[in-house]
């Protein structure tokens, strides 16, 4: 029988990018190791950016439907231009922190820099492109959700160290990628608000609980190189760590949907907006169940998964607006 001839991956493709992403198949060629720098051909890490962002916003409105507006919207658009593009950033970032690491990383050496697609100096030129561009939609924002936005750079700047000295990085990866949670909603009110701080706690424990996944891909590269992280923390304990993680990200995703809409007294709409926080949960144990920390594709497959987990509970308050 004739043997099915498997089409070459394009030149340059990460290791680790969705096969058949627009980057490797559509963008100009020179833009693409610039392309790969963004993740671009990885989508999921903006996803988890902005969902925060769009959980705020959402939230925001729902404690104040009459308030709900056109600017709202924009605010929605803006977040989404703005994680696309500090994701970005951050990426080129931490690939000009990490590239001796990744060199050394199965996974990681066919990033742009270590495969030698890019410099560092170019990688820095593009990182700073994106930063400026990012920087001149959050002006759009009031004073208060300005501020916020740029003191997110130090968290920015240190995440990619984390890893060298503690076992905890996914900690700071979770306050850099949540802090839409506190931006959005102050672009929304004006200032920040115990929902919003709420909201921003809940978020930091998912990222705990995705980003462990993650790096579970990584573990025994991590060991022989001595990067730190929780999968290597937890080991064989790690689903119970989880669940923990789940049970506490429920939790204050909930207490932050009280918060904001408790004093409404619109009991449809604040069990509406629960339901989401439910419904969270219910996916990240679908996660766990199936969940194979020595099974580097299957732990890849979860932490995508978690892209349609955060968009449950922004759907579900952006109904409870509605109501």
């Amino acid at each position: 029988m004739p043997q099915t001839q498997q089409m070459p991956e394009p030149a340059g493709q990460v290791a680790d990018a969705v096969r058949g992403n627009w980057v490797d198949r559509l963008a100009p060629e020179a833009t693409r190791p610039y392309l790969r720098l963004s993740r671009a051909d990885r989508p999921i890490g903006t996803w988890l950016l902005l969902l925060p962002c769009w959980w705020a916003v959402a939230l925001a409105c729902a404690a104040d439907p009459a308030s709900a507006g056109l600017r709202d919207l924009w605010i929605a658009v803006a977040c989404g231009a703005g994680a696309w593009l500090m994701r970005g950033a951050g990426c080129t970032w931490n690939d000009i922190t990490d590239r001796d690491f990744d060199a050394a990383v199965a996974r990681t050496r066919s990033r742009p820099i270590p495969s030698g697609q890019v410099t560092p100096k170019q990688a820095a030129v593009w990182m700073t492109a994106q930063a400026l561009v990012a920087f001149a939609i959050l002006l759009t924002f009031n004073g208060m959700a300005v501020t916020l936005g740029v003191a997110s750079l130090g968290l920015v700047v240190i995440y990619p160290f984390a890893k060298r000295f503690t076992w905890w990085p996914q900690v700071f990866l979770g306050l850099a990628f949540n802090w839409g949670a506190l931006l959005a909603w102050t672009a929304h009110t004006g200032s920040i608000g115990w929902p919003s701080v709420t909201l921003y706690l809940a978020g930091i424990v998912w990222t705990l609980f995705y980003d462990t996944i993650y790096a579970h891909q990584d573990k025994e590269d991590d060991a022989l190189i001595g990067v730190k992280s929780t999968a290597r923390l937890f080991g064989t304990n790690t689903a119970a760590w989880l669940r923990g993680f789940l049970v506490l990200s429920v939790v204050l995703l909930s207490g932050a949907v009280i918060l904001a809409i408790g004093p409404r007294r619109d009991i449809l709409a604040l069990v509406v907006a629960l339901s989401g926080a439910w419904a969270f949960g219910w996916h990240l144990m679908w996660q766990l169940v199936r969940l194979d920390i020595d099974n580097a594709g299957v732990c890849l497959r979860l932490f995508r998964a978690n892209r349609d987990a955060g968009l449950i509970p922004a759907l579900f308050i952006a109904v409870a607006v509605l109501l």
